[in-house]
């Protein structure tokens, strides 16, 4: 491909709006343009890394027994009624009606069409296992999109679904997908972490994340360095011996003190002089319609997946202020478990072993000083209810964890029956009998792959593409191209290397060598050759390696021949 002829639209400038180093390098180099926020536009080079990216998935998929097809973006209501998600999703659906005033929704993602699919056209157990995927864009109205393609409105995804007749055929479809995820990060030269998740709103009871890390990433995860443990926040589990506060004092009076006007933890603690670790805040839920108070002491925070799992309710959500005083008898921000009537209480372990802690007192600008429990109230149910933190020990090995920034790349799950049993998805096994189908879904962010490699593959120049998504393998730069001398050798050697095989950009523009080295190292292709006339008088290319800043002379007639050895 010749410059000249293509459309590479690189900036100089950062881009105001860009926020991290991916945006920021993918909108100069590029790659990608805004067309408002949370959609872009993929500009010839960025759609050829993209479709790089696609070859890799599709060549992994594939070899695991995988089966492409491709569904509609456009997917009916009803479908998301009958599943029972289209209340968990809320304003997160894209959804409109039509001419014909039906809602129709634009897909985040597609369980609901592929399982109406399957329990369409699959009756016997004779036709499963099957699993089947496609590479679709999806539709999510993100409240704040941000960092550029990592979390947009309208994005790329690979998803896949598996099919089996039992549990056991789920684990052996489950690790297949798994072991297809680790080739397709590792050809994409992305180091992942894969961690233990939370299944959130796609249900089920297994799932693991595939994780970057990168200080972009909004996501956070816990690892650690000597045992290999890792896991999400929303799941990492906090070991009790590290989460007890050790309290020899003696219990004191219970006392009711006056708070005006402070209501949270660090304004309570500043006013009574009290540290957050000797408090204990009260968090009111809604479980099936049912209160549940959650207590946490005040250096946590609370863990709402570890709280949903725990309480295993069809709904769980944070109380309004209207139920809080309900229940409570007080405002938001005052709840506490003294005097509490008719109310379910959980404590998190983190809260063993502490005395004379301060608490709400169900009561507009009051607290209680030395709440006791068991002298002051009772808990009769402990969990692990928090969010983990880097104070806390590994939960397997006790050694130290490492919480960091992360950008998930993608996510598996054993569904299991949600979504069979819900749309009647089944099949007649050996003895006729009517069985649900057992279910797994596999999601990869296409986008993000492109997005995190450059996240880690950069410099102060530009992008280092890994060689198996640079959208071409080498550029030629002509010092002159205006020297016949030197276009004619650029011309020559851009002939021999395309008909070997070697994805190659000529940069024939009529620019200075400063702008076209610049703009060579912007968008990262691996492999700079340069044609100039004192390597022509020498009888020699020079071909810079991006990734390293070395430069290696070959001779004119040995160059497509030893060339590809640097591609890597």
């Amino acid at each position: 491909m010749r410059w000249s002829k293509y459309f590479i639209p690189t900036l100089k400038e950062v881009p105001s709006e860009a926020e991290s180093v991916s945006h920021r390098l993918m909108i100069r180099a590029g790659l990608i343009r805004k067309l408002v926020s949370g959609a872009y536009i993929y500009l010839p080079l960025g759609l050829r890394v993209l479709k790089k990216i696609e070859a890799i998935i599709r060549e992994e998929m594939d070899k695991k027994g995988a089966v492409e097809l491709f569904m509609p973006s456009l997917q009916p209501i009803e479908l998301w009624e009958e599943s029972g998600r289209y209340k968990d999703l809320g304003e997160d659906l894209i959804k409109f009606k039509d001419r014909h005033n039906r809602v129709m929704v634009f897909g985040p993602t597609h369980e609901e069409v592929i399982t109406d699919l399957v329990r369409n056209h699959v009756r016997s157990y004779k036709q499963l296992p099957v699993t089947l995927y496609q590479i679709q864009t999806k539709f999510r109205d993100e409240v704040r999109p941000r960092f550029g393609v990592i979390r947009s409105r309208e994005f790329i995804m690979k998803d896949a679904y598996s099919f089996d007749k039992d549990w056991q055929g789920l684990d052996e479809s489950y690790d297949k997908m798994y072991k297809a995820y680790e080739s397709i990060f590792k050809r994409s030269g992305l180091n992942v972490i894969a961690v233990e998740a939370d299944s959130g709103v796609m249900g089920g009871d297994v799932s693991h994340e595939f994780m970057v890390a990168a200080e972009s990433g909004e996501d956070l995860l816990c690892h650690c360095p000597s045992c290999g443990y890792a896991a999400s926040l929303a799941v990492a589990e906090c070991k009790e011996s590290t989460q007890v506060h050790k309290d020899t004092r003696t219990q004191e009076e219970l006392k009711e003190v006056d708070t005006p006007g402070v209501s949270t933890i660090e304004k309570v603690g500043a006013f009574l002089n009290v540290k957050p670790e000797d408090m204990v805040k009260t968090l009111i839920y809604a479980a099936d319609d049912k209160p549940i108070a959650v207590l946490i002491r005040g250096d946590h925070e609370a863990n709402e997946a570890k709280i949903r799992k725990y309480l295993k309710s069809a709904k769980v959500e944070m109380a309004t202020e209207d139920f809080i005083k309900k229940v409570t008898g007080g405002p938001l921000g005052f709840s506490g478990p003294v005097g509490l009537k008719g109310v379910r209480i959980i404590a998190d372990s983190s809260i063993k072993g502490l005395i004379n802690f301060v608490t709400g007192a169900n009561k507009k600008d009051r607290h209680y000083l030395n709440s006791n429990f068991d002298r002051d109230f009772k808990i009769e149910e402990w969990a692990d209810l928090r969010v983990i933190t880097d104070k806390d020990n590994c939960p397997k090995c006790n050694k130290n964890i490492k919480i960091e920034h992360a950008i998930e790349m993608g996510h598996v799950f054993k569904l299991g029956l949600k979504y069979t049993k819900a749309l009647k998805a089944d099949y007649s096994d050996e003895d006729g009998k009517l069985k649900p189908i057992v279910m797994g879904c596999y999601g990869i962010g296409v986008n993000r792959i492109m997005a995190a490699a450059i996240e880690l593959n950069n410099d102060a120049k530009g992008i280092i593409w890994p060689a198996s998504m640079a959208p071409f393998q080498v550029i030629i730069v002509p010092i002159n191209y205006k020297d016949k001398t030197i276009s004619k050798a650029a011309d020559e050697l851009y002939g021999e290397l395309e008909n070997a095989g070697i994805e190659t950009l000529l940069d024939d523009r009529d620019e200075s060598a400063g702008i076209k080295f610049n703009d060579a190292e912007l968008i990262g292709i691996p492999l700079i050759a340069v044609i100039g006339e004192k390597g022509l008088k020498k009888g020699v290319f020079e071909v810079k390696i991006r990734k390293t800043g070395k430069t290696v002379e070959f001779k004119r007639e040995e160059i497509r021949e030893k060339l590809p050895a640097l591609i890597v």
